[in-house]
């Protein structure tokens, strides 16, 4: 069966062809990303393995389809970014990995909130010239902080975990129902605006869908403690990052953790160092000392690629056995 993966990097190479030795697929490589001009190039591929910032919208899936493509393997958990009434009516199989390191991106976040708290990039940049003062460093003790958790799935209750090990008490929001793990934790699940009121620090762990779209908007950066901190390891779009703008100026907002943003696609996983950057909102953000931006790696460790590896061709092989696995549906 053929297999091609777009906007792979070497590190998909080395992962999935380790995997694949189990498996046998004749997998393409294809650094391109996915959009309604480099879908020509999956023509005669059974399966389609997309990324997040690749484009699966309708436009890309009739291309795929009159190609043969039969199966979308996402190389994701999310799966936003892709048309599913359209797979739906034209016969595809969308699945996804729908875990494989919650520890990966939990402790991420958890690392960014260190690393903002106790200013760690600019204390290392200080003293790599020999300045070994502690001016506007000062930070504060995590240990009876309130961390607010936005979402309460696999990666949300991981991070909570980790978060109670400091000491923290833990407040939830996560519809339709509280998590288990959490509740064990002591976590006071509550409503929206009162988990944003009280929150020392607010951390995203929810998947990005209609309702969730901008959860984090101007309204809700209001509403948010003066001087707290946000974190956003789940996806781009469930903050207004034109809103952040405001929010970091004034002060409201005293520290901010992006692994996502809402304009990433054709930024992250490459490199723009020699050329100016074009997002007038990204470079600003950029600008303010008390914020940390990574490029969509929360995900990034080996234990991590290697199971999205190892489910993503496990569901291209149930596919081809008749047996789908982790299908994605409307609704």
């Amino acid at each position: 069966m053929r297999v091609i993966l777009f906007s792979s990097r070497q590190y998909d190479r080395d992962t999935f062809n380790e995997v694949n030795a189990a498996y046998g697929f004749r997998l393409h490589f294809q650094e391109s990303r996915l959009d309604a001009e480099t879908a020509i190039l999956a023509h005669g591929y059974e399966v389609v393995c997309p990324f997040v910032n690749d484009t699966v919208d309708a436009a890309v899936l009739e291309k795929l389809a009159d190609g043969g493509t039969r199966l979308i393997a996402l190389r994701s958990a999310g799966f936003n970014h892709v048309d599913l009434a359209a797979a739906a009516r034209l016969g595809m199989t969308v699945a996804r990995v729908p875990a494989y390191s919650p520890h990966a991106v939990a402790e991420h976040a958890v690392g960014m909130i260190l690393a903002l708290n106790r200013r760690l990039p600019r204390a290392v940049a200080r003293t790599r010239e020999g300045d070994f003062s502690l001016d506007g460093l000062l930070g504060f003790d995590l240990y009876g902080k309130t961390v607010g958790v936005i979402g309460t799935g696999a990666i949300g209750c991981t991070f909570g975990r980790i978060m109670a090990g400091f000491g923290t008490k833990l407040l939830a929001y996560s519809p339709p129902k509280p998590a288990d793990d959490m509740l064990a934790l002591g976590a006071r699940y509550v409503p929206l605006d009162e988990l944003l009121a009280e929150s020392d620090i607010v951390s995203l762990h929810c998947p990005l869908l209609p309702d969730t779209y901008h959860l984090i908007d101007e309204r809700a950066l209001a509403r948010m403690k003066r001087g707290a901190m946000l974190i956003n390891t789940g996806r781009g779009g469930l903050v207004e990052s034109n809103a952040l703008i405001g929010a970091l100026k004034s002060g409201h907002l005293g520290h901010l953790g992006l692994d996502v943003y809402e304009e990433e696609g054709g930024l992250f996983f490459e490199d723009h160092s020699d050329s100016p950057l074009q997002d007038d909102v990204l470079a600003r953000l950029l600008s303010f000392p008390n914020v940390m931006i990574t490029a969509h790696q929360a995900f990034f460790t080996r234990e991590a690629m290697m199971e999205i590896a190892r489910t993503t061709l496990g569901n291209a092989r149930d596919w081809h056995n008749g047996s789908p696995s982790n299908v994605v549906r409307e609704g």
